[in-house]
């Protein structure tokens, strides 16, 4: 846990990340009823804060202290420094779970279970593509991508709402692949 802390935290000190909201959260927060939500792997906080800015209780979580400092201290916000390879998510407490370019497929299970009826699911994150196709970043471990409809399947239990796998571009402005996600427990 402290080497993969460390890693984190040197990353968020090193690159840049973005300060925008993820747009598929801006497009689809609609969905959700205002209430609880869990950010997981927020990060310095771009998407918590949108939540919280419309109406959210949100417990953001993340392994980076650093990450976690940027994140707004307000009443609406709980911050939690929790190494994400152990952390549980409390079952039927959340009305809106969003989860951006971080894949832990054992939490996918727990995702299900922690939201309420009616609550939503956001998720976007990169997926393997067919063949290398010039011009798309190499991926440094092909287990940090999602197989091709691997959310369809792994949330089969959800109503789902959207989803599509595109092109898009990374940080670094290299093509990438992701899918984007939305669902509802029912």
């Amino acid at each position: 846990m402290i080497e993969d802390k460390s890693r984190w935290n040197e990353k968020y000190v090193s690159c840049p990340m973005p300060s925008e909201t993820s747009d598929i959260i801006q497009d689809n927060i609609h969905f959700a009823t205002i209430g609880q939500a869990l950010d997981i792997a927020c990060g310095m906080g771009r998407n918590t804060h949108f939540l919280a800015d419309n109406g959210f209780i949100v417990d953001a979580v993340d392994l980076s202290d650093f990450a976690l400092s940027k994140v707004k201290d307000i009443d609406a916000i709980n911050k939690i420094e929790s190494d994400l390879d152990t952390y549980e998510i409390e079952e039927d407490k959340y009305d809106l779970i969003v989860k951006i370019n971080y894949l832990d497929r054992r939490l996918f299970p727990q995702i299900i279970k922690g939201l309420k009826k009616e609550g939503v699911f956001i998720y976007e994150t990169f997926v393997q593509r067919e063949g290398e196709g010039e011009g798309y970043h190499p991926s440094s471990n092909p287990a940090f991508l999602l197989e091709r409809n691997e959310l369809l399947k792994a949330f089969d239990a959800l109503e789902v709402i959207s989803y599509l796998e595109r092109d898009a571009i990374n940080l670094r402005d290299e093509k990438v692949r992701v899918a984007s996600f939305v669902a509802r427990k029912k």
